[in-house]
C-alpha cells in the first residue's frame, strides 16, 4: 500500500501551550546550547551540543484547517473493523532512527526544553510541557510518546489489512504529525479512544489535535466513524475561534 502524504504549508507560529514552556524557563536557558549524544558511528565517550532551536520543535505542523476539512470530507466512513488478531507487537515501534537513538528518544529530544542525552541517547534531564493537559514534566519518565492515532484505533480503521512494514512506518512516523510527548496520565486516559470518546483536556489544543488526527488518517488512508467525523468537525471549528 502506498502512503501519499498531502504536501502542506507549514505554520511556524508557536502554539499557546508551547508558550507555557517558554514561561517556565529563562530566556538565557533557551538560548544556551543543549547537550545531546552524538549520532555518528564514532565512539560516544562524550556528548556534543546543538542549538536550542532544534530542541523546541514539537509535533510536525499539520496542514491548515481549510485543507484538513477537505481531507476529512474525503475519508471513508465505515464501521470499525473487529479487533480479532490485534497485538501491539504487530506495529514494531521505537525502532532505531539513527546511531543509538530510537523513536522515543528522538521525540523526547524534539519536544523538550534543555534536553540532555547520555551517550546511549537516553534523556537524562530536560523539561517537557504536555500539550494535552499543560502539565510541566521535569523527568523523561513522566512523559509518554503518544500516537495521535492510536495503534488499536488504526487497526480498527484498516491497518488490520496492512503488512508489517507499513505498520512499522506508522508506529514510528516522524514526518507526519503522529507522535508527541505528553504526560503519562493523559496518555493513559486517552488509551485507544477516538476524538468522539476522548479529547485533550486543554480545548486550546483541539485545533492542532483534530488537524493532526485527520491528516494522519488521510495520509494513511484509514477509515473514520460517523461520530468521530462529527467530533472532528466540532474540534476544527476551534481553529476559527
Amino acid at each position: 500500500m502506498t502512503v501519499s502524504p498531502l504536501p502542506a504549508k507549514r505554520d511556524e507560529r508557536m502554539h499557546p501551550v508551547r508558550k507555557i514552556a517558554l514561561a517556565s524557563v529563562t530566556a538565557t536557558a533557551l538560548l544556551a546550547p543543549l547537550t545531546v549524544a552524538s549520532a555518528s558511528a564514532a565512539p560516544q565517550s562524550a556528548p556534543h551540543t546543538v542549538t536550542a532551536a532544534r530542541a523546541i520543535r514539537d509535533l510536525p505542523e499539520p496542514p491548515p484547517a481549510e485543507i484538513v476539512r477537505k481531507e476529512l470530507g474525503e475519508l471513508n466512513v465505515a464501521t470499525p473493523h473487529p479487533m480479532t488478531g490485534y497485538s501491539r507487537a504487530k506495529f514494531p515501534h521505537w525502532v532505531i532512527q539513527y546511531g543509538t537513538c530510537d523513536t522515543r528518544e528522538v521525540v523526547l529530544q524534539r519536544d523538550g526544553q534543555d534536553v540532555v542525552q547520555d551517550a546511549q541517547c537516553r534523556a537524562v534531564s530536560g523539561i517537557w510541557v504536555s500539550p494535552y493537559d499543560g502539565k510541566i514534566l521535569t523527568a523523561s519518565g513522566q512523559a509518554d510518546i503518544d500516537h495521535i492515532v492510536p495503534l488499536a484505533n488504526a487497526w480498527r480503521s484498516g491497518a488490520d489489512e496492512w503488512d508489517t512494514a507499513l505498520r512499522r512506518k506508522f508506529a514510528n512516523d516522524l514526518i507526519e504529525p503522529q507522535l508527541v510527548a505528553v504526560s503519562a496520565s493523559s496518555n493513559r486516559q486517552k488509551g485507544d479512544q477516538s476524538p468522539d470518546q476522548w479529547a485533550p483536556p486543554l480545548s486550546s489544543y483541539w485545533c492542532t489535535y483534530s488537524r493532526a488526527w485527520t491528516h494522519v488518517k488521510y495520509a494513511y488512508h484509514l477509515n473514520i466513524t460517523e461520530p468521530e467525523k462529527n467530533k472532528l468537525n466540532e474540534m476544527l471549528d476551534t481553529c476559527d475561534a
